[in-house]
C-alpha cells in the first residue's frame, strides 16, 4: 500500500523521528535579492516546535511518510520566499497533505500563488490561525483549511468553528512536549484529516471538510468566561 506523504513546513525533526522522514530539505535566505533563497540537508531541529507538530501526527498516524521541509532556524520567523520554496519542492515530491503550523502576519502574492498551485495539484493545505487577532497567512489563503487550538477538545476530537478566524478547532497540547495553542491544534486537524485520507485517498477538498464538520464534537467558537 502506498504510504500517505504528508509535508511539514516547520523547524525540523530530532532525531527520533528521522526514521519516518522519507525526504528533507532546509530552505534558508541566500541574500536580498528576489528568489534568494537556498535548499540544503536539514540540520536536527533546535527548537522543539516542528518535533512536537510531528510528533502528534505520528503518535496518531504512526503510518505515514513525512517529508520534512525546513524553514525555521533560530527563532520562529522565516520569510515567505522560504515557505514558498518549501511548497515548490513538496509539489515536486507529491505529498498529498501539508501541515502549516506557523501564521505570517504579510499577505504576498507569491505565497497566495504556491498555494494555489499546490490546492491545483490536489494537496490538502491545513495552516495555523489564532483565535483571536489579525488574520495571517497561509491560513487565510482561499482553498486553506484553517485550524486553532480548542481547550474543548481532546486529542481526537475536533470543533467545528466555521468563524472569521478558523474553521476547526483541535487539542491545544501535544503528549511530552510543553508547547501548546494555535500551532498544535494546527496539527490535530492535519491529523484528522490525514486519518480521512487514509479511508479515502481520492477525496476532494470539499469532502474532506464535510467529514471533518461531521465528525466534530463540538459547534461554534469556545465561549470563554470573563
Amino acid at each position: 500500500m502506498k504510504r500517505l506523504r504528508v509535508g511539514v513546513v516547520d523547524s525540523g525533526l530530532d532525531l527520533a523521528l528521522l526514521p519516518a522522514v522519507m525526504a528533507g530539505r532546509a530552505f534558508r535566505i541566500a541574500g536580498a535579492g528576489p528568489g534568494a533563497v537556498t535548499a540544503a540537508e536539514p540540520h536536527v531541529d533546535r527548537l522543539g516546535h516542528g518535533s512536537a507538530v510531528a510528533g502528534v501526527l505520528l503518535q496518531q498516524v504512526p503510518g505515514v511518510a513525512l517529508l520534512n521541509a525546513q524553514v525555521f532556524d533560530g527563532r520562529l520567523t522565516c520569510s515567505s520566499r522560504q515557505v514558498v520554496a518549501a511548497l515548490d519542492w513538496l509539489m515536486a515530491e507529491d505529498v498529498r497533505l501539508v501541515n502549516l503550523s506557523f501564521g505570517l502576519l504579510r499577505d504576498c502574492p507569491e505565497l497566495a500563488g504556491a498555494c494555489a498551485r499546490a490546492l491545483a495539484q490536489g494537496i490538502v493545505l491545513v495552516a495555523a490561525s489564532p483565535a483571536r487577532g489579525a488574520p495571517v497567512f497561509p491560513a487565510s489563503y482561499p482553498g486553506v483549511i484553517r485550524a486553532t487550538g480548542d481547550a474543548r477538545c481532546a486529542p481526537g476530537e475536533l470543533s467545528h468553528l466555521d468563524s472569521p478566524q478558523a474553521d476547526f478547532g483541535a487539542c491545544v497540547r501535544a503528549t511530552g512536549s510543553g508547547l501548546a495553542g494555535a500551532s498544535i491544534g494546527c496539527a490535530h486537524v492535519t491529523v484528522a484529516v490525514a486519518q480521512y485520507l487514509l479511508e479515502e485517498p481520492d477525496a476532494s477538498l470539499q469532502e474532506i471538510y464535510g467529514q471533518l464538520a461531521a465528525s466534530a464534537r463540538f459547534r461554534g467558537p469556545e465561549r470563554r468566561r470573563h
